[in-house]
C-alpha cells in the first residue's frame, strides 16, 4: 500500500508572483487557475507545493509554515541558492523572499536545517532527516550556546534584532581564545547585513 501523501496548501496574495520564484529554484507548474479562485500547484526536487490566493494577504502578516525532511539540506540549499543568485544576482537574506543558510538547529534536536522564505511571508522549513548523527558539539563555550540560541531565534523566529542582540553581548564577555569566536562575529555580520547594517 502506497504511503500517504501531504501538500501543504500555502496562502498568496497574487500566485503570478509565486510561479516565477519558484520556476527560479527548479520547479515546474502542475496546475493553475485564477477562476473561480487562484490557485497555483507546484512540483520540484521530490515535492509539491500548493498555493492559493488569499485577498489581503501580506508577506509581514504571514504565519504559514510547512516542513520538508530531506536527506541532505546541503544538496537542496545549494540549488535553491544558485536559482536565487540566477534570478536577482544575489542570495536574499533580508525582506521577500530571503533563504537562511543550513545551520544546527538547538530547537530541533541538533537536525541542520535553513528556511526558505518565500514572496508571500510563507517559512518553508528544510531539516535533515537523520536523528541519529550529531550536529553539534556536546560540550559549547557560554559563546558557542549563545550562536544557537542565535540561529533560534534569527532563522527560526524571523527575530534577527533579539538575535543580535544575544550575539552582541555573548561576544562582548567571550574570552579571545573562545572556539566560537569566528562563528560568531560570521553571524553577527550576516545578522546585521539581514537588517540593512553592513
Amino acid at each position: 500500500m502506497p504511503r500517504p501523501q501531504t501538500i501543504p496548501l500555502l496562502p498568496c496574495a497574487d500566485i503570478d508572483e509565486i510561479e516565477p520564484f519558484f520556476a527560479a529554484l527548479g520547479f515546474r507548474t502542475t496546475y493553475r487557475q485564477h477562476r473561480p479562485y487562484a490557485c497555483l500547484a507546484l512540483s520540484g526536487h521530490g515535492f509539491d507545493l500548493q498555493y492559493y490566493g488569499l485577498e489581503g494577504h501580506s508577506p509581514e502578516s504571514s504565519h504559514s509554515s510547512c516542513l520538508v525532511i530531506v536527506d541532505d539540506t546541503s544538496r537542496f540549499w545549494e540549488a535553491f541558492a544558485s536559482g536565487l543568485r540566477e534570478a536577482y544576482g544575489r542570495v536574499p537574506v533580508a525582506g521577500f523572499p530571503r533563504i537562511t543558510r543550513p545551520r544546527p538547529r538547538k530547537n530541533a534536536a541538533g537536525l541542520t536545517g535553513f528556511s526558505l522564505v518565500d514572496p508571500a511571508g510563507n517559512w518553508i522549513r528544510f531539516f535533515n532527516r537523520d536523528l541519529t548523527t550529531p550536529t553539534q558539539p556536546a560540550e559549547l563555550s557560554r559563546l558557542g550556546e549563545a550562536v544557537l540560541n542565535a540561529v533560534v531565534l534569527a532563522d527560526s523566529k524571523g527575530d534577527e534584532a533579539q538575535a543580535t542582540k544575544v550575539l552582541h553581548g555573548a561576544l562582548r564577555r567571550a574570552p579571545a581564545d573562545d572556539p566560537s569566536l569566528a562563528e560568531a562575529q560570521d553571524f553577527l555580520a550576516e545578522l546585521r547585513a539581514r537588517q540593512g547594517d553592513g
